[in-house]
């Protein structure tokens, strides 16, 4: 006998098995190259850093060959209730939204919709007469006793040439990227955490850049990602919210990940820090983040390790997870490319070996850059301390969630995942 389940229930079971197909399961690490013994290392490096005050908790996660090899909470979540991290818990991911954007961007050039070489004004008109700021030289002699420190006055000369999509997904563009430039668009163009992409990008067309496109490396936080957010929503009809959530989230399983955390998620939100005075000072979520209508794709994402493990073992896989295409292998090799010559190696010493691909740093040269991942490894970091790279050489993924800034930690970490992988 046949037993017909009432439609919405059915959609309801289908929705549930889709999500649990979409994890990436668990392995004994053994099977999958590393060692049990050396992988506890990870435990006993984010305990040390817990118990010098640097970090409140964390949650570290590692897969290999696709399976999960290690996942682990550690520490805590608010240090005032001393409530327990969980595996759970959703973090703010900040830069790390980027990635995402990029990949939304790159599904978009798949389809046709789209060229990394179209200038952004195709998309958004007021881009189309793009100046750069120039800094006037500042009249000789010191700043008077309790003055503030002058700022140079600037002109503006036309860009020699248009800024592109692969402009902003590379920070080569120059649009609010800390220079003489930046300074006027809080004035041009000031960014309203209740606006929308709609009305706030276009404004940025007024900007002058900070230096002419494509003759610098200079990272955009909010502005240029934000930007190729605008372009998603023109380009596939969709608000950048609902594309990323029905072609990535949704089909990747990522049912935790959003611009905000619904209500009946704030329980398991990380508490932010800071390090003041050598100890950790609890701190609010910045403004630029506390917003439900300005959907950044340079830095608004909410995630969970569990959800952006899909996303990273989506990549790690050539662009697909389960059954579930974004991306093609080929697309992917194209995002972890160089894209800048040498001008990201070339900021400082600290990025020798490096390279900047298509919203995700690329490792180069492992020995110049001082780096234990493989050539070729690719990935990105978030404002409040989250990290995760990707190396397809090793089919690997590492995944590091914290709350607070604390930059050595990422290099400790990955040192941690490599030295536990045995063959």
């Amino acid at each position: 006998m046949t037993i017909a389940l009432p439609r919405v229930r059915v959609a309801v079971i289908l929705l549930a098995l889709s999500l649990t197909a979409a994890s990436v399961p668990s392995g004994k690490p053994e099977e999958v190259g590393f060692s049990s013994e050396r992988l506890q290392r990870i435990n006993e490096l984010v305990q040390r850093y817990i118990g010098s005050g640097q970090i409140s908790g964390a949650v570290t996660m590692v897969a290999r060959k696709g399976r999960v090899a290690h996942f682990e909470a550690q520490g805590l979540m608010d240090i005032e209730s001393r409530t327990p991290m969980r595996k759970d818990a959703i973090f703010r991911m900040a830069s790390m939204s980027k990635p995402v954007t990029g990949v939304a961007i790159l599904m978009l050039m798949e389809e046709g919709k789209l060229r990394l070489t179209d200038p952004v004004s195709q998309f958004i008109p007021e881009f189309k007469n793009a100046k750069v700021a120039v800094a006037k030289p500042l009249p000789p002699g010191p700043t008077p006793l309790g003055q503030p420190l002058r700022e140079p006055e600037i002109y503006t000369v036309p860009a020699v040439r248009e800024i592109t999509i692969r402009d902003l997904m590379t920070h080569t563009s120059g649009l609010e990227s800390g220079g003489v430039g930046t300074r006027e668009g809080a004035r041009i163009a000031p960014r309203k955490t209740s606006d929308h992409l709609a009305h706030y990008i276009p404004q940025l067309g007024a900007v002058p850049l900070d230096f002419q496109p494509g003759t610098e490396w200079r990272y955009s936080p909010l502005a240029g990602i934000e930007t190729l957010g605008r372009i998603v929503e023109i380009a596939s009809g969709l608000t950048f919210d609902r594309f990323l959530e029905q072609r990535i989230f949704d089909p990747l399983g990522m049912k935790d990940t959003a611009f905000y955390p619904s209500d009946d998620r704030m329980a398991r939100v990380v508490t932010l820090y800071e390090r003041k005075d050598n100890r950790l000072s609890r701190t609010d979520t910045p403004a630029w983040l506390a917003t439900k209508t300005l959907f950044s794709g340079g830095g608004g994402l909410w995630s969970t390790a569990e959800d952006y493990m899909q996303f990273a073992e989506m990549l790690v896989n050539g662009g697909a997870l389960n059954g579930t295409r974004l991306l093609s292998p080929r697309t992917v090799d194209l995002m972890a490319s160089n894209h800048v010559r040498d001008l990201y190696s070339g900021i400082n010493q600290r990025l020798q070996g490096m390279g900047f691909g298509l919203t995700v740093e690329v490792v180069l040269d492992s020995v110049a850059a001082g780096r234990r991942e493989s050539n070729g490894s690719f990935g990105w970091d978030g404002a409040f301390g989250t990290h995760f790279w990707v190396d397809r050489k090793e089919q690997l993924v590492g995944l590091l969630m914290i709350q607070e800034p604390v930059p050595v930690l990422t290099r400790d970490f990955e040192n941690a995942v490599m030295q536990a992988l045995v063959e």
